[in-house]
């Protein structure tokens, strides 16, 4: 069956950085676009970054741009989001989401804590 994985999160301080990694399993991953959300208590999930199933095209929320990068890695069927100048505002869980066949699928999450 589908399984996406989360790794990567844990307590930051303000203006560091922190890459996160989803594993995925059971699907055609390279076949797949693939996203990170993330969700706060009290706040709708919202989408972070998209890519392509190639990786060749990349989209990010505006507020996020310059700072979240998305990439991928077909051969290890493993996405990523490096994660830079991270702010208070950007505590969360972080969701790996999959688009398998119009199907959305999803992770159990890594918990990123920006906070001094």
């Amino acid at each position: 069956q589908v399984q996406l994985v989360e790794s990567g999160g844990g307590l930051v301080q303000p203006g560091g950085s922190l890459r996160l990694s989803c594993a995925a399993s059971g699907f055609t991953f390279g076949r797949s676009p693939m996203s990170w959300y993330r969700q706060t208590p009290g706040k709708e999930r919202e989408v972070v970054a998209t890519i392509t199933s190639t990786g060749s095209a990349t989209n990010y929320v505006d507020s996020k741009k310059g700072r979240f990068a998305i990439s991928r890695d077909n051969a290890k069927n493993t996405v990523y989001l490096q994660m830079d100048s991270l702010k208070p505002g950007d505590t969360a869980v972080y969701y790996c989401n999959a688009d398998i066949g119009g199907g959305s699928y999803w992770g159990k999450g890594t918990l990123v804590t920006v906070s001094t």
